[in-house]
């Protein structure tokens, strides 16, 4: 294939890399990849104004399109998917809910399939193994505690395709469950729980690295139960997920966690439900019906609130403009950290040479005005060829 066919040099904008951002930066793109250099006659593309940032990399996402990844056939997750994509997230893991073991096995058994092609990033197992007292929108009835043998269930189900499971640790058989996926170089997350301060830095020594939604399904902070925040925020091991939506969060505490655990250990998620990218109606998240008004779901029965309709590109602008958190802090926190945990840095996460053509274009209001991945225009910014 000729240079002229495969390389784009993307010019002008602001460029977010890992040691900073580049004003009048380029990006090449040669086929799939990011290059060093481009080749004679690469064509060029204009992008001055605008900021070029890596792809979004979601690793909590039920839904999107009013399409379930916890449901639906595999079509419909694919709209999920690409319902996201056009947001910018070019990486995304799909996460299920609590469900009868048999069910989720099943399930993972067709998301694991998808992850074999390239289109989802693995397997996320949100519940059944969490608190009843915390269960948010997981229907009691099928909640259990983390038994190391059902645990192991699911990761086999999954064929290599989990790289998440929340989990209740304070419950019998927490612990051991977070040291057997520890051993599989599955991430545990801690979540759903009302674990103590004390319990969950147990859980941590264990192996858990990741605060499921912080904040939201634990016990706040107090001054003589610190609990499971003060713990997971504290400890350079643990990444806190956070969900800037406006309804999950006080901006009060979502600065509390980018100061006290720092950006390189925020992963910005959406915890995305059928509705996102969709709009307003009733839904079902796993076996609950949710009804969503305004951009919020809740359940219909209790009104706890059931995941967002957020994408990351609402995150990410939310979190610069409103926020007013550094646009290098936000895109560590909603790319590279992420691609870290979930074992992609590699591939993604950041714009190297060597690394899937993965990028966001935003305008100056942090818009989103063209999405890349793998080196194909999912939304085409102004001026270039349409895929």
């Amino acid at each position: 294939m000729s240079g002229s066919a495969q390389s784009t040099v993307l010019s002008g904008a602001r460029v977010v890399l890992p040691t900073g951002t580049v004003a009048g930066g380029r990006v090449i793109v040669s086929g799939e990849r990011i290059a060093g250099s481009a080749e004679e006659g690469a064509r060029l593309l204009d992008l001055s104004g605008h900021w070029i940032v890596p792809g979004f990399v979601d690793m909590h996402n039920h839904g999107g399109g009013g399409a379930s990844f916890t449901s639906g056939t595999a079509e419909e997750v694919l709209r999920g998917v690409r319902t996201h994509r056009e947001h910018g997230t070019t990486t995304l893991v799909a996460s299920t809910v609590t469900g009868d073991l048999d069910e989720l096995a099943r399930r993972a058994a067709l998301l694991a399939e998808l992850t074999q092609q390239g289109e989802i990033a693995g397997i996320h197992f949100e519940g059944p193994f969490i608190n009843p007292c915390r269960k948010g929108a997981h229907k009691e009835e099928l909640l259990r505690d983390p038994d190391p043998a059902e645990v192991r269930k699911l990761v086999d189900a999954a064929h290599g395709a989990a790289r998440m499971v929340t989990l209740a640790t304070e419950l019998p058989g927490g612990l051991d469950s977070v040291r057997l996926l520890t051993e599989h170089g599955i991430i545990a997350a801690i979540g759903h729980t009302d674990s103590t301060y004390d319990q969950t830095r147990q859980a941590i020594d264990a192996g858990a690295t990741v605060a499921t939604h912080l904040y939201n399904a634990m016990p706040g902070m107090e001054h003589r139960a610190p609990g499971p925040i003060a713990a997971l925020l504290e400890d350079e091991r643990v990444t806190v997920e956070l969900i800037n939506d406006g309804t999950h969060l006080h901006p009060a505490m979502l600065e509390l966690a980018f100061h006290h655990a720092g950006a390189h250990r925020v992963a910005l998620i959406t915890d995305a439900m059928d509705a996102a990218g969709f709009g307003d109606g009733t839904y079902h998240l796993g076996a609950l019906e949710v009804e969503v008004k305004q951009g919020v779901a809740r359940l219909v029965e209790g009104g706890s609130i059931a995941g967002s309709t957020l994408t990351l590109d609402t995150a990410f602008k939310r979190s610069v403009t409103l926020d007013r958190l550094p646009v290098e802090s936000v895109v560590q926190a909603i790319s590279a950290n992420p691609a870290k945990l979930l074992g992609l840095y590699d591939q993604v996460g950041s714009l190297e040479p060597g690394k899937y053509a993965d990028l966001v274009v935003l305008d100056a209001a942090f818009d989103v005005k063209g999405v890349m991945r793998r080196g194909e225009w999912i939304v085409s910014p102004p001026g270039a060829p349409l895929v």
